[in-house]
């Protein structure tokens, strides 16, 4: 399995539509090592319809490709493929270049697994980490689910991140048997097609939770860190983190100083295409 990430072989654009492309995130200096980042707004549902328009609204504005993390099933309201508004709004932000991408299929925790799953689930995923504990065949059952509901609405994800990052081993093994190209975990970017395991921490806020603001204040700490020495990271967009003073303003200053130092900003497939090795597509 490898495991790196490196600029060189990526295109100075990053693979956005022009739609979205409006302005160069190029650095200056070309003799710069260029860091690459990813944007991503989870829980995309028809309860959090008005707050992911929020959020792609201001990445809009600033030129920046999204990947919308989509959660099929119903959860605190309707199934996605039920709301037609929210289905036409997705089919637009996809023309405009952003990435469509499953989240999950009713993004609530299965009980049992062992232990230490259960643990984490509910210390790190707030009872939400759906694919956790699974074995392969309820996760295959799941994952076959969620893309059968966005396939009916015309969807057909590239990938899937698991609701708070985390997935079993046979979650694993499900998301390759279902054919999906990548996955994700609070640390890395998994090309599941060639096995290359791509190091790219995600910065993500915690409303309402011990650490808020400290938390808050090291998402932009480190996005204007990590741009500044080329490393690669992912910013996470939550609809929770409208609710709590000053935690938008802060996400989208990392944004906003990540493009500033040149950062390039990708979508999760574009990414995972952009680094594959000549051949990669043939394994």
């Amino acid at each position: 399995m490898r495991d790196t990430l490196s600029n060189n072989s990526l295109h100075p654009e990053g693979g956005v539509h022009p739609d979205v492309r409006r302005t160069s995130h190029r650095p200056e200096d070309p003799g710069r090592v260029t860091a690459v980042f990813v944007v991503s707004v989870h829980d995309v549902a028809p309860w959090s319809f008005s707050r992911s328009r929020r959020w792609l609204a201001e990445l809009d504005a600033r030129g920046v490709p999204a990947t919308l993390l989509l959660v099929p099933g119903a959860w605190r309201g309707p199934r996605l493929p039920d709301d037609p508004a929210l289905v036409r709004w997705l089919h637009e932000a996809a023309r405009r270049g952003h990435e469509l991408s499953l989240h999950g299929c009713t993004h609530r925790a299965v009980p049992g697994g062992p232990p230490a799953r259960r643990w984490l689930n509910s210390l790190l995923a707030r009872g939400c980490a759906e694919f956790c504990a699974l074995d392969e065949p309820e996760a295959r059952r799941r994952l076959s689910a969620g893309l059968a509901a966005l396939a009916s609405v015309g969807i057909v994800p590239e990938g899937f991140t698991p609701p708070g990052w985390l997935a079993s081993p046979g979650s694993f093994a499900a998301l390759r048997a279902v054919g999906l190209e990548y996955t994700t975990s609070h640390l890395a970017v998994h090309d599941l097609r060639t096995g290359a395991r791509h190091r790219m921490p995600a910065l993500s806020h915690r409303p309402g939770g011990l650490g808020e603001r400290a938390g808050a204040r090291l998402m932009r700490a480190a996005a204007g860190r990590w741009s500044g020495r080329g490393r690669p990271f992912r910013i996470a967009l939550h609809p929770a983190d409208l609710d709590r003073p000053g935690l938008r303003e802060l996400a989208l200053e990392s944004v906003d100083l990540a493009l500033a130092a040149g950062a390039r900003p990708w979508t999760y497939a574009g990414l995972v295409r952009a680094l594959r090795r000549p051949g990669d597509d043939d394994a």
